[in-house]
């Protein structure tokens, strides 16, 4: 039972006051920017994670973060924050967002890698592989979400400084 040692009380709190203030940004994101906004970050997260994971599969190279996440190259960091980018020109040039997003947009990727990151390092910490057995084989439920909930918390932070573009209508 890593979770219950004293050394790990400190990042259980952070990291619990973390997803919960993720799972707000959602909320405001959607309420407040609408369902295209938070729709773009969901999918730049799917874009950096896809392509991270196959670029990074398929050249391989130099490894980004290797004592807490082996497998992540910077090949795959690098694609993740370049397919955000494009994701984000196709919104520019299909009319439905203005050029800020190009700026954006590998922020919440990098913050979305962030989040990622993070739940490797607590996984590490606490001596388990996965979060949970939910999803065999994919590091646990959290790891559908850990970039997420990086992505939202940018997204807010983002938005309270009034640089969060807003996607379509």
């Amino acid at each position: 039972m890593g979770g219950t040692h004293v050394r790990n009380r400190w990042p259980y709190l952070i990291f619990t006051f973390a997803i919960l203030l993720a799972c707000y940004s959602v909320v405001v994101v959607r309420e407040v920017m609408g369902l295209e906004t938070t729709l773009w970050i969901v999918g730049t997260v799917v874009a950096s994670d896809v392509l991270g994971y196959f670029v990074g599969r398929k050249l391989g190279g130099p490894k980004f973060w290797p004592a807490v996440s082996p497998k992540k190259t910077w090949s795959g960091t690098v694609a993740g924050w370049l397919g955000a980018v494009v994701l984000g020109l196709a919104l520019v040039l299909s009319g439905q967002a203005g050029w800020g997003v190009i700026m954006v947009a590998p922020v919440i990727a990098i913050f979305g890698q962030a989040g990622d990151i993070a739940e490797s390092w607590l996984k590490r910490r606490v001596g388990v592989k996965d979060s949970s057995d939910l999803i065999p084989g994919h590091g646990g439920l959290m790891d559908r979400f850990d970039a997420m909930s990086g992505a939202f918390l940018a997204a807010l932070l983002a938005m309270i400084l009034g640089i969060l573009p807003q996607i379509g209508g």
